[in-house]
């Protein structure tokens, strides 16, 4: 048995026990419940500026000191463009504009799926936020290490569809 994992929505005021199951999945000792551990959804932003792209150095672990695009986590109830535009003025000042959808993602074994979305300056000026140490704009073919595996799918996946290749 197991004790409930961050994130599981308790069913029981007194809070049982739950037995993992198949799946990565728990089952409540009480009543048999099937407790899902569902995926976490995040968003990001490709953001075109001044010739480059936005990219953040994080502040926070996973990945501290790395580069990577604005982006964070949906919050319950939340629409998908809603939580982008969000983040992105929480994480580094700019009002945005959602312009498309790039690509959803995922990574055997891990909790997270990422909707990135292609978006538009349309207010704001370029700093770092709380959980950022610097906001840059960086030439396609001049950006530094990425902190995710999938960033640089991500960047290629974007140029595709805007007709281009990464050099």
């Amino acid at each position: 048995m197991t004790t409930r994992s961050e994130g599981m929505q308790p069913h029981h005021p007194e809070l049982p026990p739950l037995t993992p199951i198949r799946g990565g999945h728990h089952r409540c000792t009480k009543c048999d419940r099937i407790i899902y551990s569902d995926p976490k959804v995040a968003v990001a932003a490709i953001i075109p500026m001044d010739g480059g792209i936005v990219l953040l150095k994080r502040a926070i672990e996973p990945q501290l000191g790395k580069w990577s695009f604005p982006s964070g986590y949906v919050d319950r109830g939340e629409k998908l463009e809603k939580a982008l535009e969000r983040e992105v003025l929480e994480e580094c000042g700019l009002v945005v504009d959602v312009i498309g959808l790039v690509g959803v993602y995922s990574d055997e074994g891990q909790a997270v799926v990422l909707v990135v979305y292609h978006a538009d300056v349309v207010d704001g000026e370029l700093m770092a936020g709380d959980e950022t140490s610097d906001a840059r704009v960086y030439a396609v073919d001049a950006m530094p290490e990425l902190a995710f595996e999938h960033d640089d799918r991500i960047v290629q996946d974007w140029l595709e569809g805007l007709g281009m290749r990464r050099q």
